[in-house]
């Protein structure tokens, strides 16, 4: 597989800048956007034309970079990373980023740290790409064993939201062992949950049929039928924050894939890297839980059949709305995390084994 990314470096008149595509506007519409400033990249995080852990931080090191064009002094460099650390709450890559670029580049001389910031970053969305690849290899092999169990037939996977190349600096997360399991002759057929009300199971959809994937779009509620009828081999999802005893904080809808899977004895796989592991937070009742504004819900957004894209009101103002962006999933109903160093149980100890540099604070 070519490797894809939702972003892209370009430099004009000097001055280095940075192109996302616009997933606000995806599937519908192909558009890059522009970045030049850091209240520009602060924009894009916050209005989802950039989502996914890996990307946000990602995104967010670029804005950091983008902001010490303008002043890199101690004050500058901390307030930039205070504002945009600020715009999503839940996604723990985006502090992560921002703090592992702050570490880079408080050491250096003001006047070194424009340019030493466009390097972490490029260096953070590099790393990225090599450990989702890695991240598509290992859990490439659980599913080669599903496979020689299974019923000699497609596999079966189902996902929820999008954790594919969209969400990160290429092959994505959860994707990425369907992805390398093209490049290996694994026949794999993708069941896609539309995650509503942000939709973003469409972005799955859109990238496997950009790859020639097989797969199904079907409604959220649809997801507990094909698990009691056995048609799941296994679900695999991304995450946006895991924390020290496994407990996993991903888009809202998770967990009841994950009960739904416990119930039915399929399988239930998180893939992330170690950016989305913090181990500050003991368990899911200390990630912080983003609610969204209520016009997510209120509205639908869409393209008619002139292409013309817009968005219709979905439901009355008079209706009161809660619309949280993320669920924990107790570690208990994970079967096992993949990350970029292998495949891990999930609950503290071994999580503790497999990045001990993050076990400071257990």
């Amino acid at each position: 597989m070519t490797t894809l990314s939702p972003l892209r470096r370009l430099r004009e008149n000097g001055r280095e800048r940075i192109e996302i595509l616009d997933q606000t506007i995806l599937p519908y519409r192909k558009h890059w956007l522009r970045l030049d400033s850091a209240d520009d990249a602060l924009f894009a995080i916050s209005n989802m034309q950039v989502r996914g852990a890996p990307l946000i931080g990602i995104v967010a090191a670029y804005g950091l970079a983008l902001g010490l064009g303008a002043g890199a002094s101690n004050k500058a460099m901390d307030a930039a990373a205070a504002r945009l650390s600020a715009a999503r709450p839940t996604a723990v890559n985006l502090s992560w980023a921002l703090r592992r670029m702050c570490e880079r580049l408080s050491p250096l001389p003001i006047a070194e740290r424009a340019t030493a910031a466009w390097a972490e970053a490029d260096a953070i969305a590099e790393e990225d790409i090599r450990q989702n690849r890695k991240i598509g290899e290992h859990g490439l092999a659980l599913l080669r064993s599903l496979a020689e169990t299974g019923r000699n037939r497609t596999l079966q996977l189902m996902t929820h939201c999008n954790a594919g190349w969209l969400a990160t600096a290429g092959y994505g997360t959860a994707l990425a062992p369907v992805y390398v399991g093209r490049e290996e002759n694994l026949e794999a057929h993708v069941w896609v949950s539309e995650t509503r009300p942000r939709n973003q199971g469409l972005l799955t959809a859109w990238e496997l049929l950009e790859a020639g994937a097989p797969h199904t779009l079907i409604a959220d509620n649809a997801a507990g039928l094909l698990l009691l009828e056995g048609r799941i081999d296994a679900i695999i999802v991304g995450a946006d924050r895991i924390a020290a005893n496994g407990d996993v904080a991903n888009k809202i809808g998770t967990s009841l894939k994950a009960i739904a899977a416990r119930h039915c004895g399929t399988k239930f796989y998180v893939a992330a890297p170690g950016g989305t592991f913090d181990f500050t937070a003991r368990t899911g009742k200390d990630i912080p839980l983003e609610i969204r504004n209520d016009d997510e819900m209120r509205y639908v957004c869409g393209q008619d059949k002139n292409g013309n894209y817009g968005k219709l009101q979905h439901a009355f103002d008079a209706t009161a709305i809660y619309n949280p962006a993320f669920d924990i999933t107790p570690a208990e109903f994970i079967t096992a995390i993949i990350t970029e160093r292998g495949v891990c149980a999930p609950n503290a100890a071994a999580l503790a084994e497999l990045f001990p540099e993050k076990n400071t604070h257990v």
